[in-house]
């Protein structure tokens, strides 16, 4: 689950930084009956403020009124949202960096000394992360014991468990 918003990968133009940090602050701009949307994010190096732009030159009537009134609290709910739209990442030319900003929840490890462990992950919000990376820190082990693991056949999954994913997903882990 996540635990923060994820940092945003961009060029600073005044630092050369490559992070920012978004804040779940927006910025509304009304021209008559046009509205421009912006979310702000803030360089981690300089404190630089760049715009992403959510809403271009839009007709404000076929703006959901209920969106506006989030857009105009700032709610960082919205605003995690927004960071997930690949539309909007792509406009603007940007990445996530999701390092940090995620937890695993386990519910113990009392069943990890079993023979087989069948597993089910379950994503609270679509974060792309390595499954070896997910499985070594649920299960106390480390990636390359995983990865071990995965080789023998003692990991088993329906999914790939190679590079990233962001869906549930299960996994069979046999010790011996």
């Amino acid at each position: 689950m996540p635990t923060c918003l994820p940092l945003v990968l961009r060029r600073c133009h005044t630092c050369a930084s490559e992070r920012f940090r978004a804040n779940g602050k927006f910025r509304v701009n009304a021209h008559r009956k046009l509205i421009d949307v912006w979310l702000l994010v803030l360089c981690t190096g300089c404190g630089e403020t760049a715009k992403l732009t959510v809403l271009e030159r839009t007709n404000v009537r076929s703006v959901r009124p209920e969106l506006l009134d989030r857009l105009h609290a700032n709610d960082p709910g919205l605003a995690a949202e927004l960071l997930r739209d690949p539309l909007l990442r792509r406009r603007n030319r940007v990445a996530l960096d999701w390092t940090g900003a995620w937890r695993l929840d386990t519910g113990g490890a009392d069943h990890l000394d079993r023979e087989v462990v069948d597993v089910s992950v379950r994503f609270a919000a679509p974060i792309p992360v390595r499954p070896v990376r997910l499985i070594a820190e649920g299960c106390g082990l480390a990636r390359a014991e995983v990865e071990r693991l995965i080789a023998e056949g003692r990991l088993v999954s329906a999914v790939r468990l190679s590079g990233r994913l962001s869906d549930d997903f299960t996994f069979t882990l046999k010790r011996r």
